[in-house]
């Protein structure tokens, strides 16, 4: 069956899960609110939700180095206690995103990071691409919409597919880390490094090269 946004909306007002996470629990459920919130709870997604206000100030900073020294990631993840920040549950989460930064390069933790300038620029591009196509702009905007999330997809962590899991998204993975812990976690910043990126790299006149080697 079909499952519509307003079915999905309304499961993550009650559980407080990610989209992706109630559009999945609805799909395997036939689109049953009640049977899908149970669906949530046993894979401890809507447990979540309950922790995800409390106060996350303790955590670490987790650091992943790739491909010989060409790329670097240092990633912040907060929790609630020292105690936990010290666990190995926690510790290897922290190093999967770390390493899936690293791999997938996500510009943003979050959609809701992504400036207005940018989402608009795009916005634009998708615009531009439909109305060569002649469809009517009603139908235009929800291309729109659509390739907005895709673009989302790609460029936010939270949404980004898991590199070890790809059927989970990092969001799906938190939420689980969460449930498992029993404390609220959260991802806040990260910085990606790639070794050379952004300098003007020298290219040499081939010509005049090889005319020195010859000795000319």
């Amino acid at each position: 069956m079909s499952i519509t946004a307003a079915q999905v909306n309304e499961l993550r007002k009650a559980t407080g899960a990610g989209l992706m996470d109630c559009k999945k629990a609805l799909t395997e459920t036939g689109g049953d609110h009640e049977k899908a919130i149970d669906y949530l709870r046993k894979k401890g997604l809507a447990a979540a939700s309950k922790k995800a206000g409390r106060a996350a100030t303790e955590g670490l900073v987790g650091s992943y180095i790739h491909a010989g020294g060409k790329i670097g990631v240092l990633v912040e993840v907060n929790c609630e206690t020292d105690f936990v920040a010290k666990n190995e549950n926690f510790q290897a989460f922290v190093k999967d995103v770390a390493m899936h930064i690293a791999a997938a390069g996500p510009q943003f933790v979050r959609r809701e990071e992504v400036t207005a300038d940018v989402l608009e620029r795009e916005k634009e591009i998708y615009r531009a691409k439909a109305r060569e196509t002649g469809k009517p702009e009603n139908i235009i905007e929800k291309i729109i919409e659509g390739q907005v999330n895709k673009f989302f997809a790609d460029i936010c962590l939270m949404e980004q597919a898991y590199v070890k899991d790809p059927d989970k998204t990092i969001q799906t993975y938190l939420n689980e880390t969460i449930a498992t812990i029993g404390e609220n976690i959260s991802i806040r910043r990260f910085a990606r490094f790639v070794l050379g990126e952004g300098l003007a790299k020298k290219e040499s006149d081939f010509a005049a090269e090889v005319a020195a080697t010859a000795g000319l």
